[in-house]
């Protein structure tokens, strides 16, 4: 516990803002339509000449049914017969992205992710793992993070067994809340008896690793009923756990209107369900990640936070990296060296790029030196809670306190209110800024200082 978060009721309503997740930076609010993808292919063929190994990621879209809180990009549907289809298409696009690395790049890292990926049938689910097998090439699974993430209400043995047989050794397992009522209130009724199949199923099939999700901020929530799940969870004793925050945004995410707003829970009530949660976790042995995320003192993410090699992508954190993201499937995003490149959102526009023969993007961003060095900054923050200004200064070239003037001083009150220490030499987030680390990287974001005002509607509260 003496690296873990202190709640401060007072300083998390003073910085309760809107802010990004930093996923990447950029954020994807940056990207633009004119985007030339001259630059994708450029950085794909530096990457090939250098051997950098990969992470890949495809994105399946499809749902069989709709949780009313969900803002993923998805395709609700009960006709499983739309797969075949996306399949073909996807498949084009795989040999496309193929085509510009060489077959001796080794894959490290890959995340399938939805919608729900397991809405594919084993079979189909093999026949992915077959096509990128032949033009792309796996390491050893001993040294791979392979995971998928999982709906329990689409899971069984034999969907497991075949998972684990195509190489997979983690999964994410979507929970959010373990009250009838609450799941009854998002359409999304799975007993626990299903989390806990898939769970023993995993164990059984000797799964590397088990995530769990849960959502705080739901429909008829209190912190007595979430503590029941979060308690019921610790005993199934998941490797990494997420506690990710509902935003209602109904105006941006159509299934969020059959959400009653009076049946959620204040912001004071939200507050203390994510108080009550955080203490008990921290309390029962797992470690904070940073931005909702906890985890094993033995897994590898607390280790890498440990060791300093700790990374953030569109796949949250991760130990990969030094591997070039390279993303296939409806609006998935990739990043390969300082480029982002993330395809078309919807489908017709997807499938009209592939048969025209080009990659499916439709916007994206170079980065430039700027952006390379606030990238590094806001990553070292948001993994490790510290930086170190003599690091960046050798990596990058430049003296940090003329460089991040405007930052530093902006920084200022925040260290008056405790969440970080600011000395000549760095930066140490407390146990006080830890829970609001964003607020923190928002003073080294120059795009978010810049259109603050338009940019705070596009962001979910820090907390």
């Amino acid at each position: 516990m003496i690296n873990a978060p202190v709640w401060d009721t007072g300083l998390i309503k003073k910085y309760d803002l809107s802010g990004p997740r930093y996923t990447s930076y950029p954020t994807a609010v940056q990207f633009q339509e004119d985007f030339d993808l001259a630059h994708y292919d450029s950085s794909a063929w530096r990457s090939s000449a250098i051997n950098n190994p990969l992470s890949l990621y495809v994105h399946i879209p499809f749902c069989s049914h709709v949780c009313y809180y969900c803002a993923c990009n998805k395709i609700v549907t009960k006709h499983r017969s739309k797969a075949d289809e996306y399949l073909d298409y996807l498949f084009r696009e795989i040999d496309m992205q193929a085509s510009l690395f060489n077959r001796e790049q080794r894959v490290e890292q890959f995340h399938f992710g939805g919608g729900t990926p397991t809405f594919l049938s084993p079979d189909q689910i093999s026949a992915v793992m077959d096509k990128l097998r032949s033009v792309f090439s796996f390491g050893s699974q001993n040294h791979s993070d392979f995971s998928i993430e999982l709906d329990p209400r689409e899971v069984d043995w034999v969907m497991m067994s075949r998972l684990r047989d195509e190489g997979f050794n983690r999964i994410s397992i979507g929970v959010q809340d373990l009250d009838e009522t609450v799941q009854k209130a998002i359409n999304r009724v799975q007993p626990e008896s299903q989390v806990q199949s898939v769970l023993d199923a995993a164990r059984t099939m000797a799964f590397k690793s088990v995530h769990m999700d849960l959502i705080y901020g739901l429909p008829h929530q209190t912190a007595g009923s979430f503590m029941n799940t979060v308690n019921r969870v610790i005993d199934m004793a998941p490797d990494r756990l997420s506690l990710f925050n509902y935003a209602h945004l109904p105006h941006r995410f159509k299934p969020q209107r059959r959400i009653n707003e009076a049946d959620l829970p204040s912001s004071e009530e939200k507050l203390e369900i994510l108080h009550q949660a955080t203490e008990k976790l921290v309390e029962r042995g797992y470690v904070y990640i940073g931005m909702d995320h906890f985890a094993l003192p033995d897994d590898e993410l607390a280790i890498a936070q440990e060791t300093g090699t700790l990374h953030r992508n569109f796949q949250g954190y991760t130990t990969h990296c030094h591997c070039d993201l390279v993303a296939m499937g409806v609006s998935s995003i990739s990043k390969v060296g300082g480029v982002y490149a993330q395809n078309h959102v919807d489908m017709e526009s997807y499938q009209n790029a592939i048969d025209e023969g080009r990659l499916p993007v439709y916007r994206g961003l170079t980065m430039h030196r700027d952006d390379e060095i606030r990238q590094s900054v806001i990553n070292e923050l948001i993994c490790h809670f510290k930086l170190d200004f003599a690091e960046v200064e050798q990596r990058f070239d430049l003296r940090f306190n003329d460089y991040f003037s405007e930052s530093l001083e902006a920084l200022k009150p925040m260290a008056n209110d405790g969440l970080l220490t600011l000395t000549g030499k760095g930066i140490q987030i407390e146990p006080r800024g830890k829970m609001l680390i964003r607020n923190i990287c928002m003073q080294f974001d120059g795009y978010f200082k810049q259109q603050k005002q338009q940019q705070q509607n596009l962001y979910s509260k820090v907390i």
